[in-house]
């Protein structure tokens, strides 16, 4: 529990806006004018402010005043004082009124990696709330309806736009072990093609890519069921119906648990990366700033 605070021994707290105005601009009539007070109003604030500190803060200097050693002692202590009211007071209107910082994120990228972590983000930024949209088709970052986005991104982006790089595209399958019953060791890629695979037809990867990479021809499409998210297409991994290809951090958890296994151990490094975008005159905004250093943390524990 703080301590109590010695609250005797503050000066009049009225007496230090006309205070802080009159060090500032050195003038009372000035301070005066700035604060929408008379003369005398602002020379009582001081006189009684001065009285209380039993202590002269101005000196006259012809029809002018200055700061006395004291005075100049003391301005910076007072500034700084009604600086950390001043911002404390609006950040709380601000939380009072800012509508919620709105976040465009993948279906699965929701599910499978920033879900899990939005409690931990709202105790440790309560004064910020977050709406979230997905989305299960389309790429881009919808800078008309969204404030930050989560995407995977081949290609640099419009000047306007601001990228803060989260992990790297890595491609790989995965199945339940059941699947691979009776199989012993890493599986070589091309005994993939007698396994069902699993495709997702809203993502830029596929099979027929991940083929190509292994040097093995096309993907047998027979055996090829296409959904159209990767959330759904792990789902059916996890059941054993099939092989889906990952591309990122989505099936870590499953895999670390046992629940789903790399069949052939590979991982392949696929083009671009994902990342968090937002316009750039939003990159200063206290609520975004602090939303993108959550999320790069996040992803740097992730990497660790």
């Amino acid at each position: 529990m703080p301590t109590p605070l010695s609250l005797h021994k503050l000066p009049p707290l009225s007496s230090l806006k006309g205070f802080e105005a009159a060090a500032r601009l050195l003038s009372l009539r000035a301070a005066a004018e700035e604060l929408h007070l008379t003369h005398p109003a602002i020379a009582n604030q001081i006189q009684r402010l001065e009285e209380s500190l039993d202590v002269k803060l101005f000196a006259r200097e012809g029809r002018h005043v200055v700061l006395t050693p004291a005075g100049e002692r003391f301005y910076p202590v007072v500034r700084e004082a009604l600086a950390g009211l001043v911002q404390g007071a609006e950040a709380l209107r601000q939380m009072q009124h800012a509508q919620p910082l709105r976040l465009q994120v993948y279906v699965t990228t929701s599910i499978r990696w920033l879900a899990p972590r939005l409690t931990r983000f709202q105790a440790e930024h309560p004064e910020i709330e977050l709406k979230l949209t997905t989305c299960s088709v389309g790429w881009e970052f919808d800078e008309a309806n969204a404030d930050i986005g989560i995407v995977f991104q081949e290609a640099p982006l419009a000047e306007h736009l601001h990228w803060q790089p989260l992990f790297a595209s890595r491609l790989f399958p995965v199945c339940s072990p059941e699947l691979l019953e009776g199989e012993s060791g890493p599986l070589a890629p091309e005994a993939l093609r007698t396994l069902p695979l699993i495709g997702v037809y809203t993502e830029g990867w596929n099979w027929d890519s991940w083929f190509e990479l292994q040097e093995l021809g096309p993907c047998p499409s027979r055996n090829c069921i296409v959904v159209d998210t990767l959330a759904v297409a792990l789902e059916m991994a996890l059941r054993g119906e099939g092989v889906a290809l990952v591309n990122g951090p989505f099936a870590d958890a499953d895999l670390l648990g046992g629940r789903l296994v790399n069949p052939t151990g590979q991982v392949i490094d696929g083009r671009g990366e994902w990342g968090a975008v937002c316009h750039r005159e939003l990159e200063q905004d206290e609520r975004v700033a602090t939303v993108l250093r959550w999320l790069e943390a996040q992803s740097q524990s992730l990497a660790s």
